[in-house]
């Protein structure tokens, strides 16, 4: 196995272990601590999807144009140095007494460090994966590992000290630094990555123009960004289930640490599921587990049953993005890939999230999070029906960057 392929996995695990402890308890921090209402918590998720939004399509359009080159994920981590202090000093004050500067001044910093920079960071690794030959699941697995290390501590570090989650973060932006330096840019013979200088609103004229996007699309509308949208609040629900906050808080973490340990396994196995299925067919799939999640999370009544759903993500998300980056090397041209990833997938979910993060929130509000969570799952239902008849057949092609 080559030196690469250690150095990504460990990268992997850093960087999910310092999103892990940043948004483990995100929005648990932002309703219990902080003290905002469900509705508050929902333009706080739909600020950032925005500030995402702008910021996904240049770093997809540079990070294609940079190929192999490690210049914008080193610009990604030093804005993850920034958490801790920004948190402490900056986000929480203003979220008392200037909200809506508060929630812009956030959703940029952790949009160029988390919400937009996993994407850079997935397709590069997707790209170095394809030239140093190994699967890419077998690296994510070590992110799923890091985020059940850090989710595992979540729990019992916001009960001593709600803010020093974001201290750990800023720590492992500093490993992370050491060990993008080690990685070798190992180009192929016929070197696309370096940088073909043509305009941003060119490229994404290219990009819009590209056969069978909106097929994609269709998927990642109905099924991806609802489950996203479901997802952002659950960690409030979910400690709703316990006699205090502070016990939910807990078991959460531990809950949270369990299923990613199993995601981790998951991913690895993934492949070979995937391969056995059919790209298609995985990616319907997945998206049945996460209708039948979010369904089910409005009915199951104690905190065993809402536990056990919680666990199901260890394998959708294996599923879905093993599947996702399959669908995208089978039927696009290798030198839209990151675009493809970071634009069609993550901007759209980020997209759809900003639009409806404010919506749910009210309806959270409105009609409780069991009845929302039901018609919630009923709409992926739907959008899985359509997909079938949408998303291509597998064929057979392999890109090489």
């Amino acid at each position: 196995m080559s030196s690469n392929y250690r150095l990504l996995s460990v990268i992997f695990f850093v960087y999910f272990m310092a999103w892990s402890f940043s948004f483990s308890l995100f929005p648990i921090w932002l309703s219990q601590e902080v003290g905002l209402s469900g509705e508050e918590v929902g333009i706080v998720f739909s600020i950032n999807s925005l500030m995402a939004l702008f910021i996904m399509p240049y770093y997809g359009i540079f990070q294609d144009k940079l190929g192999l080159k490690k210049t914008l994920l080193y610009f990604i981590v030093s804005f993850m140095l920034l958490i801790g202090p920004f948190v402490n000093y900056v986000y929480e004050p203003l979220l008392h007494n200037y909200f809506y500067v508060a929630v812009v001044l956030g959703g940029l910093v952790f949009s160029f460090a988390f919400l937009a920079g996993v994407g850079v960071l997935e397709s590069y690794i997707d790209k170095q994966s394809r030239i140093a030959n190994f699967e890419f699941g077998k690296a994510r697995m070590w992110g799923s590992f890091g985020w059940a290390l850090a989710s595992y501590f979540t729990g019992l570090s916001f009960n001593h000290d709600p803010n020093l989650n974001y201290w750990l973060s800023s720590i492992a932006a500093v490993c992370l630094i050491g060990l993008l330096f080690f990685v070798k840019v190992n180009l192929p013979n016929q070197d696309v990555s370096q940088p073909c200088f043509v305009s941003i609103s060119r490229q994404c004229k290219e990009f819009m123009e590209i056969t069978g996007l909106w097929r994609l699309s269709v998927f990642v509308v109905g099924v991806s960004c609802i489950y996203g949208v479901f997802d952002q609040q659950f960690a409030i629900y979910y400690t709703t289930f316990f006699a205090t906050q502070e016990l939910g808080r807990e078991y959460f973490g531990y809950l949270t640490s369990a299923q990613v340990i199993l995601e981790a396994f998951a991913m690895y196995l993934a492949v070979k599921w995937v391969n056995k299925l059919g790209v298609k067919s995985s990616l319907l799939l997945s998206g049945v587990l996460m209708a039948l999640r979010i369904y089910f999370s409005g009915v199951v009544e104690d905190a065993w049953g809402i536990s056990f759903l919680k666990l199901t993500h260890a394998i959708e998300l294996p599923l879905m993005l093993i599947a996702l980056f399959k669908y995208i090397n089978m039927h696009f041209e290798a030198k839209y890939s990151a675009m493809i990833y970071i634009i069609g997938f993550q901007f759209t979910v980020q997209l759809m999230a900003s639009i409806l993060a404010i919506i749910v929130g009210g309806i959270y509000d409105q009609l409780g999070y069991a009845l929302t969570y039901q018609y919630l799952g009923m709409i992926v239902c739907v959008f899985i029906v359509v997909s079938c008849f949408v998303l291509k057949a597998d064929i057979a092609k392999k890109n090489l960057v």
